[in-house]
């Protein structure tokens, strides 16, 4: 029976490097061309007479109700200018990211073939946490200041967990989320189960879109906090069970378990070892092992309630 499930499983494999690359064969032809257009550059290298020629060209970045003296204070701002100059420190080339977007983009057209390349725009936005990096439409807006290294001393006010999510890799995952969540439905009610499930489908969106970058980019974990789910992984799933919470619709547990946190909520000896999220986590291993055991397209999973997505899933973690 082990010799059975071996050969399967080296078949299975086979089968799957097989169709992820034909999919990179048929992403490289994809036709992906654009420019990153600095605005941080273009706004704090300008003079106060180019603020009516730059309103013009980046019309989103000045919403009315703002006099020309909020720009131009902000202009001759000391803190903002030390954060513009540490921001081209860091990415005064962008030619990485740039091959980086490039196939991001390929298998976004890949996927969803109605999108076309957006328009892509590096701006500094006072590490506003909550729009470090969106894809919407035709704009793909990518705050550099949220991006300068977790060990900056911009980001001490943040909390240590918090921290991770300022490195450079989180560039391109911040970025793929925010496409994921036009994409995702939002969850058709409030059990913990359904909120596992969106998440383990932005998740998933994420691996198919980056498929070079690590769970732990993805996520927003560090390399051991990635570990410990993986040693953990049937220990939680087995709390989950016995404590009847996945269709539980008690909002705290969301917090406990999904919400961004220093660690989650089990009330047991392993929450200090814990990474936060470990619900979004364990939702990702659900949608990755849904999608290994049944025939079906990205777009049909992402269009399935979390209840289907589970009963089919098959998934059990080891022990």
């Amino acid at each position: 029976m082990a010799k059975k499930l071996f050969v399967f499983s080296i078949l299975w494999l086979l089968l799957a490097c097989k169709e992820e690359s034909k999919i990179d064969k048929e992403v490289a032809v994809i036709p992906v061309e654009f420019n990153i257009e600095r605005f941080d550059q273009v706004f704090y290298e300008s003079k106060p007479e180019d603020l009516k020629k730059i309103k013009t060209k980046y019309p989103f970045f000045f919403p009315p109700g703002n006099t020309d003296s909020v720009w131009l204070e902000k202009l001759k701002d000391p803190l903002l200018r030390e954060l513009y100059s540490e921001v081209q420190k860091k990415y005064g080339n962008l030619d990485q990211l740039h091959t980086e977007l490039e196939d991001f983009f390929a298998r976004v057209q890949y996927y969803f073939p109605k999108y076309k390349t957006p328009r892509v725009i590096t701006l500094i936005n006072e590490v506003d946490t909550e729009a470090k990096a969106i894809y919407a439409d035709s704009l793909a807006l990518i705050s550099l200041d949220c991006y300068l290294g977790e060990k900056h001393r911009f980001y001490t006010d943040f909390p240590e967990y918090q921290r991770i999510r300022f490195n450079s890799n989180e560039m391109l995952p911040d970025l793929a989320a925010s496409f994921a969540q036009q994409k995702v439905p939002a969850p058709f009610d409030r059990t913990l189960l359904s909120g596992m499930i969106y998440y383990g489908k932005i998740l998933y969106m994420e691996d198919v879109l980056l498929p070079e970058f690590s769970d732990a980019s993805k996520i927003g974990y560090s390399e051991n906090q990635v570990a410990w789910c993986k040693e953990n992984e049937s220990q939680m799933w087995s709390y989950f069970i016995e404590n009847n919470l996945l269709f539980d619709t008690n909002q705290k547990n969301e917090f406990r378990f999904i919400a961004e946190a220093p660690f989650s909520k089990f009330y047991l000896d392993i929450d200090n070892e814990s990474p936060g999220r470990v619900g979004q986590w364990i939702g990702w291993q659900i949608v990755k092992s849904y999608m290994e055991n049944n025939n079906v397209s990205l777009h049909d999973m992402l269009a399935m309630d979390a209840k289907t997505i589970f009963e089919r899933s098959k998934y059990k973690p080891a022990k």
